[in-house]
């Protein structure tokens, strides 16, 4: 049996059954563009698993050391803690830093891209209760040179200065492809 679909401009997909009962692989018409099969769209998951000190007012990079998945090898979770994709694209980066508790000045977390600020996201006052910050951003990535880490920074007198996890997992790091270039 095939299953064959027409389209309003002419062309046509046929569908057909597989012949054996290992045959599972179906060939598609050319496509223009990117095709992307769920093996090969980067992402990533890595978090802080320790409390990490920071000096005062100065942009940190936060050691995401622990991985909950990468799904194509590219976070460097043991020296830099970047990512660099592998396929060029849109990706959708999010990062939270959690700080000491009980401070009061700015924190910020913040997206480099390429060794440089690209996004962020602050708050300024009393930060109570193991505050956290979080920065979201879409960024195009090249897919061999480009890199993104997450940074975070704390302006206070209040010492100790930490990027916190408080037992939870609230400095993490993470992104995943949206779409091709």
């Amino acid at each position: 049996m095939s299953l064959v679909l027409q389209s309003s401009g002419g062309g046509q997909i046929t569908i057909q059954e597989p012949t054996t009962a290992s045959n599972f692989t179906q060939t598609l018409p050319a496509a223009t563009g990117t095709v992307m099969v769920s093996g090969n769209q980067p992402a990533f998951s890595a978090y802080l698993p320790a409390n990490q000190s920071i000096s005062n007012d100065t942009f940190t990079k936060v050691q995401a050391s622990t991985e909950e998945f990468d799904t194509a090898s590219c976070y460097d979770s043991v020296t830099n803690y970047r990512f660099t994709p592998t396929v060029a694209g849109y990706y959708q980066i999010n990062g939270c830093v959690g700080f000491s508790a009980g401070i009061t000045g700015q924190a910020i977390a913040t997206i480099y891209k390429n060794g440089s600020e690209f996004k962020r996201g602050s708050q300024i006052g009393a930060l109570t209760n193991n505050p956290s910050i979080s920065v979201t951003a879409l960024v195009y990535l090249n897919g061999s040179t480009d890199y993104v880490e997450l940074y975070g920074l704390i302006s206070t007198a209040t010492t100790p200065r930490t990027f916190s996890v408080d037992g939870e997992k609230i400095s993490y790091f993470q992104g995943f492809l949206v779409r091709t270039a």
